[in-house]
């Protein structure tokens, strides 16, 4: 397959896929968070799901618990998969994230094993993130 292409943009095949693998070397974990618009606090807290139209509020209702969350969004795992690309309500453990209920998008959902899942989601507006929560990551 290479053989045909001596060179792409004046690297040989062999320098670019050198230089991919150098690339791809530089993504760890550490990295990856540096690139994310808002910073992530971990957080486990009860929260329930449910559609974002007021006219299918009463045809589903999810009990998730939060992975993390940030300005921008959340994650949190469920036993059954909310649709990608779908508005839900998110309705948070008032004990233990003071938030109000917040509107959201799925965005991504991933299987973790065969009862559970683990969706992110991105708000609508950015929310201020409880004073506790900061501070708990600060004493940790």
């Amino acid at each position: 397959m290479f053989d045909e292409l001596d060179s792409i943009g004046g690297l040989s095949s062999e320098q670019l896929a050198f230089d991919l693998l150098q690339e791809l070397e530089r993504n760890t974990p550490a990295e990856i968070r540096k690139m994310r618009t808002h910073f992530r606090i971990a957080v486990k807290s009860p929260v329930v799901l449910q559609p974002g139209n007021t006219s299918e509020l009463m045809s589903m209702k999810i009990k998730g618990v939060s992975g993390d969350i940030s300005e921008g969004g959340c994650s949190i795992l469920f036993p059954l998969a909310p649709r990608v690309g779908d508005i839900y309500r998110l309705e948070f453990d008032s004990a233990s994230v003071p938030l109000p209920l917040t509107f959201a998008r799925c965005v991504r959902c991933r299987l973790i094993r065969e009862d559970t899942y683990e969706a992110g989601f991105s708000f609508f507006s950015p929310i201020t993130l409880p004073e506790q929560l900061a501070s708990a990551v600060a004493d940790a």
